[in-house]
């Protein structure tokens, strides 16, 4: 047997018939040699099976296993010197020369490390002598047109970096230094463990290629002892890395706080004792062919040579004592499994590796990791599990930006944004809340709106509502003052059938009020704003009516008859259906277009959603508004030019404050309204609905209504007839 060097022999029934090797190594090209207990075992485990094989009454009758051993020193130079001195006998080391008398053995099992058996296995092609190996599997020795003749025991580890990743993310370690022999198989591994971290969201630190032949910490490959010093990955992967041996004053991992390393070492041992029984198996078919093939007379002990054993040993297939299958054939499927190990450190410097969990592939998903935590025991220098990221996990309510030129592992956490959450740690994105929805304090979660709007229930609501039936009553208590005291002069001269429609149409305007509080539906948006303008338009005209009434009896009393027979004729209440139609028009085109509708507005106050009317057209809207501010503005010119005339004939001053306190109101309200969202501005139009219609009620009527309460005396015909003379009209 020979571990990372020459081969030993194994014999069977006093012929010699298989080979292996053990390396003892130095730890450099001094005088002082170094026991390692690891090679040992694999002598151990070699012996073992042998032992277990001869003691078999089925595997082999009658026959045994013998060996040689032999030993090799981790150098170039002595590679093949025990090689060649087995295969020729002599210390001359003459190839192609054989001095012993017994015949070589027909297998060679050779060690852990690929560089030897490489080079074991060019030699060992020249006399086609099977050659196993016990070291990790390497995909530079599967290549069958280079190494025909050597098998691996160990399987691809083509899941061994998925194994790993599972591992780290296991303790949150997403930043970590990979440390790999600079060889082929280094290079591979190095490749599958980059693909699966990018997959997995773990990122290198560094990555360093170190000789697979030299010793560690040899004075010239120390160098990377300065990226393990200033980097701030506190976790790395060792693979293929060759053996610690002594090192040089000073320089030590142990001297390098807040590391932690971890050693990726197949279980050679294991592949030296399934080595063993699969060449067992191969000579176990080979002498029962033969036994087929002699004749019973003849007793000679049948020859077996190294080539012989091939196309046994590539379709050899067996079960272990430990249940496990083995199989030199590298195309049968398989599940691969890996041990994992904490180093346990005892007194006087003796430590012991202890399985604490195991890794098998299978599904695919983290699941196929087991681990038992409780079993760890971390260095002294850690109270707890250690950690090893680039950058701190962002909690929830944040969200990770990447800084530009660092790997994806080293990012800076920021807050989401104005309706994004984030409900997980370490989150990529923040989420979108919808617009039904707000964030709350944290930004952990959605939260759902509050549907608001203007009810009879809040204190603003309630307030407009009860002004505005106390309109409506004062409103009703002046159109009964009115139809009571029809017949007295006050009431006549003011054309009381125009002081009917004006106190009508106020009635409906102060009670229209209430289609813009309480629950929205699609009735009331389409009812809210076409009935507040058609009334507007009805009680504005009415006052036009009134101010061309009075413009019209002024100028009766000195342009003579055609005057006259227009205030009698009532030619300027034709304005009121006038307008009303025009009105009409403007609002039944609105609502064939575009008519109003409920909308929601989750956009003006935080956490609530404002219930609305949408006018629909925008168009048709101001066209409704523009027609009612033009009849509005032209009333208020009509009156205000009429202010002057004579008290006793009309009420031109009254009805001219009265527009004023009208358009004053509408002016304010275009302003306050675009400045002022949800129910608020809701109020605010309510509000701005009955002050222009208290304006009107109080200007035009309350004058009239104390007179006929307060000072009746003023209200008879020669108490009117008197002043009219004292006016000198």
């Amino acid at each position: 047997m020979a571990h990372g060097g020459a081969p030993t022999e194994v014999s069977k029934s006093h012929s010699e018939i298989l080979q292996s090797s053990a390396e003892l190594r130095s730890a450099a090209p001094r005088p002082q040699l170094r026991w390692l207990w690891k090679n040992y075992q694999y002598v151990l485990a070699f012996y073992f099976a042998i032992q277990e094989i001869n003691r078999d009454d089925h595997l082999l009758p009658n026959k045994s296993l013998g060996f040689q051993l032999y030993n090799a020193l981790a150098s170039h130079s002595f590679t093949l010197l025990n090689a060649l001195h087995w295969l020729t006998g002599d210390h001359s080391l003459t190839p192609n020369y054989r001095c012993q008398t017994r015949s070589k053995s027909v297998v060679v099992l050779a060690g852990t490390s690929s560089v030897f058996s490489a080079e074991m296995g060019t030699i060992l092609e020249l006399y086609k002598i099977p050659q196993l190996t016990y070291g990790p599997f390497d995909p530079m020795l599967n290549d069958k047109k280079q190494f025909p003749s050597l098998y691996q025991m160990a399987t691809s580890d083509s899941s061994l970096a998925r194994a790993m990743i599972s591992l780290l993310l296991r303790f949150g370690w997403t930043w970590v230094g990979l440390l790999v022999s600079d060889d082929m198989r280094g290079e591979q591994f190095h490749q599958d463990i980059q693909a699966e971290m990018v997959k997995r969201g773990v990122c290198l630190a560094f990555a360093i290629k170190l000789p697979e032949t030299k010793t560690m910490y040899e004075n010239s490959d120390s160098s990377f002892l300065y990226w393990l010093s200033i980097s701030s990955a506190n976790v790395h992967i060792l693979y293929s890395c060759g053996h610690i041996g002594i090192c040089r004053p000073n320089v030590s991992l142990e001297n390098v706080p807040g590391h932690i390393d971890m050693l990726t070492v197949s279980d050679s041992s294991y592949f030296v004792y399934n080595a063993v029984y699969a060449v067992a198996h191969a000579l176990h078919r080979v002498f029962l062919e033969k036994e087929e093939m002699v004749f019973p007379e003849d007793t000679a002990q049948a020859l077996i040579l190294p080539w012989q054993l091939h196309p046994l040993l590539r379709t050899t297939q067996f079960t272990n004592n430990a249940g496990d299958h083995v199989s030199l054939h590298k195309a049968t499927p398989h599940q691969e499994h890996y041990n994992i190990q904490n180093i346990v450190n005892f007194p006087a410097g003796l430590r012991v590796m202890v399985n604490i969990g195991k890794f098998s592939s299978g599904s695919g998903r983290d699941q196929d990791l087991v681990i038992r935590e409780d079993m760890i025991e971390w260095p002294v220098a850690f109270k707890e599990t250690p950690t090893s990221v680039c950058s701190q996990s962002c909690g929830p309510g944040f969200r990770k930006r990447p800084e530009e030129g660092s790997a994806v592992c080293c990012y800076t956490c920021v807050s989401c944004a104005e309706g994004e959450i984030s409900n997980q740690t370490d989150a990529e994105q923040c989420i979108q809340c919808s617009e039904l929805e707000y964030t709350n304090n944290e930004k952990t979660h959605c939260l759902p709106k509050l549907v608001t709007f203007l009810a009879f229930e809040d204190s603003l609501g309630m307030a407009l509502a009860c002004m505005a039936l106390t309109l409506t009553l004062l409103t009703v208590m002046g159109l009964g003052v009115f139809v009571k005291h029809q017949d007295t002069p006050i009431v006549k001269a003011n054309n009381r059938n125009l002081s009917y429609i004006l106190l009508i149409s106020l009635l409906l305007c102060f009670l229209c009020s209430f289609l813009f509080i309480g629950h929205l539906n699609t009735a009331t948006c389409l009812l809210r704003q076409i009935t507040f303008s058609l009334v507007f338009t009805v009680a504005v005209s009415a006052v036009l009516a009134k101010t061309i009434t009075v413009v019209l009896a002024f100028k009766a009393m000195k342009l003579g008859r055609t005057m006259r027979r227009l205030l009698v004729s009532g030619a300027p209440n034709a304005v009121i259906p006038i307008c009303f139609f025009i009105q009409l028009t403007h609002c039944a085109i609105w609502l064939t277009t575009s008519p109003p509708f409920v909308d929601r507005d989750a956009h003006p106050e935080h956490g609530h959603i404002i219930l609305l009317c949408n006018e629909g057209s925008i168009t048709a809207f101001y066209c409704v508004l523009g027609f009612l501010g033009s009849l509005a503005l032209g009333t208020f010119t009509v009156a205000f030019l009429a202010r002057k005339l004579p008290d006793t004939f009309n009420e031109a001053k009254f009805l001219t404050f009265s527009m004023l306190v009208f358009c004053s109101v509408w002016v304010t309200f275009l302003p306050v309204s675009q400045s002022t969202k949800g129910k608020v501005m809701v109020a605010v139009e309510v509000f701005s609905i009955l002050a222009s219609g208290t304006g009107l009620l109080g200007c035009i009527f309350a004058p009239k209504c104390y007179i006929i309460l307060i000072k009746p005396e003023r209200n008879l015909f020669k108490s009117f007839k008197k002043t009219t003379n004292s006016k000198g009209v």
